[in-house]
């Protein structure tokens, strides 16, 4: 095993090494391919950014995180219980999420094909032991299991409406889930370099996503990232013991509630508004949370920092609650669950408030990214 320093300069190698590699993957797709994922014959869709841009950004994740699996073989020892049932799972899932978005990227997928395909990542997910732990039932864990999968697919792509606002989002929650192993020092596995490795391949992206952004991520990046963020839910937050390693539901409902506050927050005031209309949920529309909060007088970078700064205050919360509270009481769950519960008003209120006038041209699938 590497000492302490020799560590740390390997896994900020990883991470130097993903984002450069992003960078470069990036920079050579916009050269060569700009025209992929642009649907020149397809029906009119709904984008808050009036031109049209290539949207290959999630071939980058995938990428450099096939290179930070085989990079994990190579540098650290893998001992004869190497082989991990859930780490196949969670390739296999991340992959099959990939390639459904890369044809909705290139086809324009019919919707049944879209769900079905997310459903059987969650599947995968569950058959390869990685799955919620909080009903001690298999069935009700596993129902819940692969809502959450599905739900965090949609949730993603569905966020993946403003420049940067997906990838930002995504950055937080994986910086949270990386800041534990900091805090605790625990010796880094497989998920550590996979998480510091799409971590690198993020801000890569964000070079030619932030406003005004020269590429979209695709549904190939918000389908893998869907199950990649979904994974490390469910082994960071959700089955995560805390402070004192005692299983205790309420922390850790709490805890991936505040944590994935945004994607949740946004796809859930999307669907009230519209089944209020009595549209579609599953609609295009420039009826986010982000568009509203540009409605109300923000600028696209100012709302990319506001959700960035919110995602990290979110996850800082997640990590006090993980790390630095020894007996978790109900005082503790309402102050977490209210919090939630506040951010959700104040953007729900905030739609409203701008007027549901504003969310015109309800007519594509949510498929498209930055719609």
């Amino acid at each position: 095993m590497f000492s302490g320093d020799r560590l740390f300069f390997i896994l900020t190698g990883i991470f130097i090494a993903a984002l450069v590699f992003s960078l470069l993957v990036n920079s050579v797709f916009m050269r060569f391919f700009r025209t992929f994922g642009i649907r020149e014959n397809a029906p009119k869709v709904v984008r808050w950014n009036a031109s049209s841009k290539p949207a290959f950004g999630g071939i980058s994740f995938l990428l450099v995180f096939l290179f930070a699996f085989a990079l994990d073989s190579a540098l650290f020892e893998q001992g004869p219980t190497a082989f991990r049932s859930e780490l196949l799972g969670l390739l296999l899932s991340a992959g099959l999420g990939f390639l459904m978005g890369l044809a909705d990227d290139a086809y324009d997928t019919r919707p049944l094909l879209k769900v079905a395909t997310q459903l059987a990542c969650g599947f995968i997910l569950v058959l390869s032991g990685t799955g919620i732990h909080l009903f001690g039932i298999p069935v009700l864990d596993g129902a819940l299991t692969i809502l959450w999968v599905v739900g965090l697919m949609n949730a993603i792509n569905m966020l993946d409406n403003m420049d940067a606002i997906a990838a930002l989002v995504c950055l937080c929650i994986l910086i949270t889930a990386l800041a534990q192993f900091m805090v605790a020092r625990t010796t880094p596995d497989v998920n550590t370099i996979l998480m510091l490795a799409v971590c690198g391949a993020l801000c890569g992206f964000l070079f030619f996503n932030w406003h005004p952004s020269r590429m979209y991520m695709g549904d190939t990046g918000s389908q893998f990232l869907g199950v990649f963020i979904a994974y490390i839910g469910i082994r960071y937050f959700w089955n995560n013991t805390g402070y004192n390693g005692a299983f205790q539901p309420w922390r850790q409902v709490s805890i991936t509630f505040v944590v994935f506050l945004l994607p949740l927050v946004d796809t859930t005031t999307v669907t009230i508004n519209r089944i209020m209309r009595g549209t579609s949920p599953f609609v295009g529309g420039k009826d986010h949370t982000t568009h509203h909060l540009g409605y109300a007088g923000l600028t696209d970078p100012q709302v990319a920092m506001a959700f960035g700064g919110l995602g990290l205050f979110s996850g800082f919360l997640g990590l006090v609650a993980l790390r630095f509270i020894p007996e978790w009481s109900p005082l503790y769950t309402w102050l977490y669950l209210g919090y939630a519960v506040v951010v959700f008003l104040l953007l729900f209120g905030i739609t409203r408030k701008s007027g549901n006038e504003r969310a015109d041209g309800l007519s594509h699938p949510e498929a498209p990214p930055n719609e």
